[in-house]
């Protein structure tokens, strides 16, 4: 599809799990309490939430820095936490968050719809993700199966350098033909090391408050919630992800359409990401 010049915007690069599938970002914060509880290690759900988005063998190197599961390492090993132990947790999680991964694997309602739209209208696609080429070769393939077909999926352990680093960024750009065009390109995350990575690189960011990290919300409990507790928990998300620098906060991927009319209204007044 041949790209509309007489539009500013010209591509979007995703981000995966709370941001095109998996509402909620759940399939990772189960694998990794059971990961650290294998090792009779406590952590919570909303511990296990913090680092988010970061490179899964970062995140487990973050979480064990944390002061109380820190702690509970020293008890029981004697010694600190250390990179070589992060390398073994990550080879134990990545079958296990595979299968997570796979369990939560359903698009974010609304999102095909604004995909083939937007493609319709000649915007490039590309993706990067926290997970490994390991746990996302299953999920690249079933999200073929059902017709996103991104230029590049940009797995964290593709890169020498992950998030927050642009490097994957600017692989997308490159597939997407807009190297040097960051400017023209938005990044769509619901972490802050995704939002960070967009930024470095020069881009727009646009970040999702309901359907991902924070929030946390199934898409069930969403539907379920006051319209009182749905607004409370937009102010919260939508803070935290504006204070991570997204120029744009949206609900889902399905409201992407009406970010890119409001970045293309900031661009026309004069303004750059």
């Amino acid at each position: 599809m041949k790209q509309d010049h007489t539009k500013n915007i010209q591509g979007i690069v995703l981000d995966w799990a709370g941001t095109i599938v998996d509402f909620g970002s759940l399939a990772p914060m189960g694998a990794f309490v059971e990961l650290f509880a294998r090792h009779q290690l406590t952590i919570s759900i909303a511990e296990a939430r913090v680092p988010m988005g970061l490179p899964k063998i970062d995140h487990i190197a973050a979480l064990a820095q944390m002061p109380a599961i820190a702690e509970q390492w020293q008890n029981l090993k004697g010694r600190p936490f250390s990179h070589t132990d992060a390398e073994e947790l990550l080879t134990e999680f990545e079958p296990m968050s595979a299968q997570a991964a796979l369990d939560r694997c359903t698009f974010i309602p609304g999102f095909m719809a604004a995909y083939h739209a937007l493609k319709a209208q000649g915007l490039a696609f590309a993706t990067t993700t926290g997970y490994t080429r390991t746990i996302m070769t299953p999920l690249i393939e079933i999200a073929h199966a059902q017709g996103f077909t991104p230029a590049l999926v940009v797995c964290c352990d593709d890169v020498a350098r992950s998030r927050p680093d642009p490097m994957g960024m600017w692989a997308c750009l490159e597939a997407m033909g807009l190297q040097g065009q960051a400017a023209q390109v938005i990044k769509v995350d619901d972490t802050a090391p995704g939002l960070a990575e967009g930024l470095a690189a020069g881009a727009w960011t646009v970040g999702v408050a309901i359907s991902g990290n924070a929030l946390g919300w199934t898409h069930e409990a969403w539907l379920q919630a006051s319209p009182q507790d749905q607004a409370h928990a937009r102010t919260s998300a939508g803070a935290l992800l504006l204070s991570a620098g997204a120029h744009e906060v949206i609900d889902s991927v399905a409201d992407l359409p009406d970010a890119i009319a409001r970045i293309e209204q900031r661009i026309a007044q004069g303004e750059t990401p």
